[in-house]
């Protein structure tokens, strides 16, 4: 069945949730990303103008979303971020060239993106207009097809998917029933010998407040350098961390290799930043790291991530998608691939008192339950946007 349109929006996710009004949306408490006044550190942190908030420095680009229609009028949907520059590269270049060819050949349209993408790279903001574009294929061959798609990936690998929780409301995510609990990290190099000290009263108190079998992950997101990690790590050795991720800047292979090298005794985590799948097989060769953590909504979407999750059972890598739990994508991909051993709840899990399924980004989306995961089993992605909600984008 040939495609008709491919067309992209720079949108307000949130406004897809059409299950909720926007005043009850905006009204919803949000979970806090503040601790001791600080936030989540990055790769900023060395200019003091924009240490104290990432916002100050971020891209004020709204979300990606793109529609694939086919012939019949089925269409499949797909996100991704950095909505402004993205949206210009499905709409101009993409679109024109995907309008009629099969909708349900995924292989051919995401090397075809790849292509188109070689003269700018597909790296970076290229990866995200593929990841969108590859996404709503998805959606729409498991819409075409009446199957959802982890049963076109392979079908269900696992019974379920056991998920963890990123944020400081360590307390709240026990409640909900997580037994794994991931901290961001709100300190780097220009916090000298205090910073190491208050992340070790951090870690210690959630340590304690945990307990010695959940498990604890520390994410630095792209905000230290080598000798500041290593410190790091061999101060919080006495509190078994399950790992530590993304902390360099990701294109620094030999900094990464050099940490493993020092570290050889701690699990080492990123990913998130690396876009497509030639630079996991780069990973898969050097071994910098223990676990890959692509994004399927920035790396290249479904496609991407299946040569990524194939990839790392062959080297004996574990796969856990960054934010994989956040959305119906990544839920599907875990669900079906034997790499993906865990999920990842993140961007805002919720604040205390409000309920998970408050916090979904789209409708439609399976609900964590006592720290356990179920994809919906509805055609595609069972994304539960209409026509109608399109129509406004």
């Amino acid at each position: 069945m040939e495609i008709t349109e491919v067309k992209a929006f720079e949108v307000d996710l949130r406004s897809l949730n059409t299950g909720r009004s926007r005043r009850e949306q905006d009204s919803t408490p949000r979970p806090s990303y503040v601790w001791d006044g600080l936030e989540p550190a990055g790769p900023m942190g060395r200019y003091p103008k924009y240490k104290e908030r990432r916002s100050s420095w971020s891209a004020k680009w709204k979300g990606t979303v793109c529609v694939v229609t086919a012939a019949d009028g089925s269409f499949g949907l797909g996100v991704s971020s950095f909505g402004g520059p993205v949206s210009r590269v499905i709409n101009d270049h993409f679109a024109p060239h995907i309008v009629g060819e099969n909708c349900m050949a995924t292989e051919k349209l995401f090397d075809m993106m790849t292509r188109f993408a070689a003269p700018y790279g597909g790296q970076g903001l290229a990866s995200y207009a593929i990841s969108a574009v590859d996404l709503a294929l998805w959606d729409l061959k498991g819409k075409v097809l009446e199957r959802p798609v982890y049963e076109l990936l392979g079908g269900p690998q696992k019974e379920r998917i056991f998920c963890y929780a990123t944020g400081f409301e360590a307390a709240w995510y026990l409640e909900l029933g997580f037994r794994a609990i991931k901290l961001p990290f709100p300190y780097g190099p220009a916090d000298g010998e205090e910073g190491l000290r208050k992340a070790e009263a951090l870690v210690a108190g959630v340590r304690e407040l945990i307990g010695p079998d959940a498990a604890l992950m520390l994410d630095c997101w792209m905000a230290l350098d080598v000798e500041y990690t290593v410190r790091l790590a061999e101060r919080l050795r006495p509190y078994r961390l399950r790992w530590i991720e993304d902390y360099l800047l990701p294109d620094d292979r030999d900094g990464f290799m050099q940490v493993r090298q020092r570290l050889p005794w701690q699990t080492l985590a990123t990913g998130e930043h690396w876009y497509l799948p030639q630079r996991f097989a780069q990973a898969a060769n050097e071994r910098p790291v223990d676990v890959w953590q692509p994004d399927p909504l920035w790396v290249g979407g479904v496609s991407a991530c299946l040569r990524i999750c194939h990839i790392a059972e062959g080297a004996g890598i574990e796969v856990i998608p960054h934010g994989g739990m956040n959305s119906p994508y990544g839920q599907h991909l875990a669900y079906a691939m034997p790499a993906i051993t865990w999920g990842e709840r993140s961007g805002g899990v919720s604040a205390p008192g409000v309920p998970l399924a408050e916090m979904r980004m789209l409708p439609g989306t399976a609900v964590i339950e006592d720290g356990y995961l179920v994809p919906s089993d509805a055609p595609g992605f069972g994304i539960e946007v209409d026509e109608k909600a399109l129509a406004s984008l």
